[in-house]
């Protein structure tokens, strides 16, 4: 036999559901706008570290063209560079940016990493010729430097590009992992309301039909013409519980029923054998062999109606017992 779920067993179940992915979806919304803000930050850092290689060989060459001495964009330029690379290969906790998160990602930006460390000492070379008294040798040894770093920056640019692509890539994809997680959630959360509707829909159903037998029970029609309340094993516990009740109710009714009908019978039966012996005993010419036989009558008579008293008493111990008879029988 199946095992019977209360009615508020199935409601708690059916809200603790419904309540854990609403839950479930609201969390990976927040998660998702976190993430996303983090994400943004990140590729915000990468696609910054692109201008800042474009800006390094601008100065270059705007020094080297111009005969400038002022190094404070490039050198602001280069400390950021540097600043950035470092949070993108080891994380800032205080911005809540975590290390790198895979490993194309670190190949990529072990691959930047080691071009920016001939590319700064190429600037650093730079620097240093560029304030030393001028000679033919140094100006060759420059413009050696500056034609290297001609040709490295865009190595470096485009290393640089695969990069924010990288992370870019990296980033829509942890969005749309988590995107699919909220369909996820949100299709069962539409599942399991559809089902809470249908359930609530069937107890619905279960109490009405219990409506109806109670109705047509307390109508004063016969009662022992009805019959017995039918419910699935599956079905609700208090339901069922409700129903064994009302047949047990409606079984000791015809069994005490059973008797007064009985006993009626027996009263009746009396009745007409006391008739008879009344009519027997007007007569004149009753001999004494009738009278002992009409005797015999009364005596046999009054037995009957002793039993038929008994009867009536068992009946009515019967119906003091039904409202503690009833009790109900779940297994």
């Amino acid at each position: 036999m199946a095992k019977k779920t209360k009615i508020s067993t199935k409601i708690k179940v059916l809200g603790a559901l419904l309540m854990f992915l609403v839950a479930a979806i609201v969390s990976t919304t927040i998660f998702l706008n976190n993430q996303t803000s983090k994400d943004a930050l990140v590729v915000n850092i990468v696609g910054k570290q692109r201008m800042l290689t474009q800006k390094m060989a601008k100065n270059i060459f705007y020094i080297h063209y111009t005969g400038s001495k002022d190094f404070y964009e490039l050198n602001s330029a280069v400390d950021e560079f540097i600043e950035g690379l470092s949070t993108l290969q080891h994380g800032d906790k205080s911005r809540g940016i975590s290390g790198v998160p895979t490993l194309k990602i670190s190949n990529q930006l072990f691959e930047v990493k080691k071009l920016w460390e001939k590319y700064y000492e190429d600037i650093q070379n730079f620097k240093i010729l560029s304030t030393n008294p001028k000679s033919a040798v140094s100006d060759t040894e420059l413009n050696a430097i500056v034609l290297h770093i001609y040709k490295t920056n865009p190595i470096l640019l485009e290393n640089v590009d695969k990069l924010v692509t990288f992370y870019t890539n990296n980033s829509e994809d942890k969005i749309n992992n988590i995107k699919i997680t909220q369909y996820v959630f949100l299709f069962i959360f539409v599942l399991i309301l559809i089902y809470s509707l249908l359930q609530l829909r069937l107890i619905e159903s279960h109490v009405d039909s219990f409506m109806n037998y109670y109705k047509k029970l307390i109508s004063g029609g016969d009662i022992s013409n009805l019959e017995p309340m039918h419910f699935e094993d599956e079905n609700e516990e208090e339901i069922v519980e409700v129903s064994q009740t009302i047949n047990c109710f409606i079984e000791k009714i015809n069994s005490a029923m059973a008797y007064s009908d009985e006993a009626s019978k027996k009263l009746e039966n009396l009745t007409e054998e006391f008739d008879s012996i009344i009519d027997a005993m007007g007569e004149s010419s009753l001999n004494s062999n009738e009278f002992y036989d009409s005797e015999d009558m009364m005596i046999e008579s009054s037995e009957e109606l002793i039993n038929a008293t008994r009867k009536l008493q068992k009946l009515k111990s019967e119906l003091e017992k039904l409202t503690l008879a009833c009790r109900p029988n779940i297994n």
